[in-house]
């Protein structure tokens, strides 16, 4: 008997408007998500998050760190001075040269660890981070640091983007952003392990973003090679106005939900020998 494989999967953008949290509440209710990681920098974080908290009990719930869109919850003069994130690219610039303006970040990310806790009444499960900014040195560290302040060694995984080279390269789905992905991580599972952090091994669901591409086709590579505790990253939703002003991937949430709802995610699942399971629990 072949031993079936087991993996979480999780939908990312939980908060980042009425449309994506409504399709992903449709998606963890029907069991086709076994996590969920929440935006709380948006204004429908706190009802939706309470939604969310009732809904999802059988799935992580984790903190989608933001510092890439929209608005900071508080004032942050240096990296944000019009109120507003700066984009990814800038972020990872300002990084490279050690630019960044870490009393700033420290303040936000505790107060998105206080508006997760505040609503969902709990520390989260996991912590990732919109856009991937969560494994940038030194934003890790920051990280690492709010957590052991709040005694969640041990507690809360982390997200590691990053898969070997082998695994990447026999998917062949979206070669180059995983391996630039891979190169920003390189060194957050060992940091985090180190810092008494566990994180999964095996991570895929790169995608751009195409609406004329198949989703299903697509999500047949993520399931190739997976690692002895993988995710799979996806984003669902609804489109709806907020969407459309806030972000440029749109169509292909509806597309994703869609598929996620279907019979053909299970049929794959069973056909690859897959089981759904919550990282927490692998």
């Amino acid at each position: 008997m072949v031993k079936e494989k087991v993996v979480a999967l999780c939908a990312d953008d939980f908060g980042l408007s009425y449309g994506v949290s409504l399709g992903i509440l449709e998606a963890v209710t029907a069991g086709r998500l076994t996590g969920v990681s929440a935006i709380v920098t948006g204004p429908g974080w706190p009802a939706m998050g309470r939604e969310l908290a009732r809904r999802a009990p059988d799935a992580d719930i984790g903190l989608h760190l933001n510092l890439t869109l929209g608005a900071p919850l508080g004032s942050m003069p240096k990296f944000a001075p019009q109120g507003i994130f700066p984009p990814i690219a800038k972020v990872i610039r300002l990084a490279v040269r050690g630019k960044l303006p870490l009393d700033e970040i420290e303040a936000e990310i505790d107060r998105q660890l206080d508006q997760f806790e505040a609503v969902i009444d709990k520390a989260p499960d996991h912590l990732d981070g919109h856009q991937h900014v969560h494994v940038l040195n030194p934003i890790r560290d920051i990280i690492f640091d709010a957590l052991i302040k709040r005694g969640l060694e041990g507690q809360v995984w982390l997200r590691d983007v990053s898969d070997t080279m082998h695994r990447i390269f026999s998917r062949r789905s979206q070669i180059s952003k995983a391996l630039s992905v891979r190169t920003l991580a390189k060194g957050f599972a060992k940091d985090a392990r180190q810092r008494g952090f566990e994180v999964n091994s095996g991570f895929s669901g790169f995608s751009d973003f195409d609406p004329a591409k198949d989703y299903a086709q697509q999500f047949q590579r993520y399931l190739r090679f997976p690692g002895p505790r993988h995710v799979i990253m996806c984003h669902p939703g609804h489109v709806d106005e907020d969407l459309k002003r806030l972000d440029p991937v749109t169509i292909t949430r509806a597309q994703e939900l869609e598929f996620l709802l279907s019979p053909k995610l299970i049929e794959l699942l069973e056909n690859n020998g897959i089981l759904l399971a919550r990282l927490s629990q692998i």
